[in-house]
């Protein structure tokens, strides 16, 4: 079987997981999904989402082409094959795939984990073909660093403007950043700095790989709260529809391999 071989009838993908309904979620879909709207209009590319866990984009990503996921850890690999997901074992800094062989790359809040994001950044340009564009989420502001942060092992949060540079150096053109979570952001902020003052609390630091593979803390949120939540998230996507957000607890940059 050649590596590029699809493993998944895209007809057949969920079109909604369990995931979509927590505000955090689903705002953060909004905004790739506005971004993403604003440099291409094509349903028919071949993509890569690279550190896609138990596919929580996959099906989202499934509307625009045919969807390859790599993932590093076995269980969630093993959740999103059983969802249906062309999920694979691999690493995203030696991506066993050909040359030139994708039109999009999404890295959605994965760099940040690595020691080494170039790596990662290169080995995206390496198997896009030319012009294609890569889509990146990281957390936003290296200010912002709670015990969260280190229970994800994270290595950094990011600017727009860290982010741009490293993407320049691995041979890619920035089209577009912008922040989000902004409505929220002085709440969000405000709770970050209260949190640097407290231990995780015991539940988070016993947090483990799940059957959704996310480490982070997600707790369930109130009905309400996260109606409301959700909500905001809405009004925020009007406004990035507009111009980019100028602040944020997290950062999406979209970017074109140079040479197409």
């Amino acid at each position: 079987m050649n590596n590029l071989d699809l493993r998944a009838d895209r007809s057949r993908i969920p079109q909604r997981i369990d995931e979509d309904d927590h505000w955090w979620f689903a705002s953060r879909t909004r905004a790739l999904e506005t971004i993403l709207a604003k440099h291409s209009r094509r349903r028919d590319m071949m993509i890569l989402d690279i550190g896609s866990g138990a596919g929580n984009m996959y099906h989202h990503l499934s509307r625009y082409g045919d969807v390859i996921g790599i993932e590093n850890h076995p269980a969630p690999v093993k959740v999103g094959q059983a969802r249906g997901y062309d999920i694979r074992l691999g690493d995203a800094t030696a991506l066993d795939l050909p040359d030139a062989s994708f039109d999009l790359v999404t890295a959605l809040d994965v760099i940040e984990h690595n020691d080494d994001d170039l790596a990662i950044l290169r080995e995206a340009n390496r198997v896009l073909r030319p012009g294609g564009l890569v889509l990146i989420s990281v957390p936003a502001f290296q200010w912002l660093w709670s015990f969260n942060d280190d229970l994800n092992d994270h290595k950094r949060r990011y600017t727009a403007g860290d982010l741009e540079a490293k993407l320049r150096t691995t041979g890619f053109t920035p089209l577009q950043s912008s922040y989000n979570n902004f409505l929220v952001f002085p709440l969000a902020a405000g709770m970050i700095a209260l949190n640097k003052r407290k231990e995780a609390p015991d539940a988070l630091k016993s947090h483990y790989f799940d059957d959704d593979a996310y480490q982070v803390d997600m707790q369930p949120t109130h009905p309400l709260v996260n109606r409301l939540l959700t909500g905001v998230g809405i009004a925020e996507q009007q406004l990035l529809k507009v111009a980019s957000l100028p602040i944020g607890t997290g950062l999406i940059t979209i970017a074109r391999k140079n040479g197409g």
